[in-house]
């Protein structure tokens, strides 16, 4: 599995890892992903009574069921506390935001030398 981003940013992966071995599932990567993250570090936050909430995503968009649920959260209360232009919409939109930049960092860093 290709992961696209560092532990400490969540885990993106391309949503055609693994495309070959099983043939393309929407939403299955990311799945696996997430699982894959709960299974590492799960039970460490766990024994030291901390929650663990993985944020895995897909670069076609894609959250991670646990992910949406967790961001929803923070969505209502990030409404109910402040009053935000962009409206209901806002975590997503800047979490959205900050995976196309981390893209495009990744995407320019392999461009050879010639083209930058």
């Amino acid at each position: 599995m290709n992961s696209l981003f560092g532990k400490e940013r969540g885990t993106g992966v391309s949503p055609l890892a693994g495309f070959r071995e099983n043939g393309f599932v929407a939403g299955q990567a990311v799945l696996k992903v997430e699982s894959k993250k709960v299974e590492k570090h799960a039970k460490a936050c766990e024994d030291n009574q901390h929650a663990f909430v993985p944020l895995a995503f897909d670069t076609f968009g894609s959250l991670a069921p646990e992910a949406v649920r967790f961001l929803s959260r923070v969505q209502r209360v990030v409404h109910s506390k402040f009053s935000t232009p962009q409206g209901r919409g806002f975590v997503f939109s800047r979490l959205g935001f900050s995976i196309q930049k981390g893209m495009a960092v990744q995407f320019v860093a392999r461009l050879p030398a010639i083209l930058i």
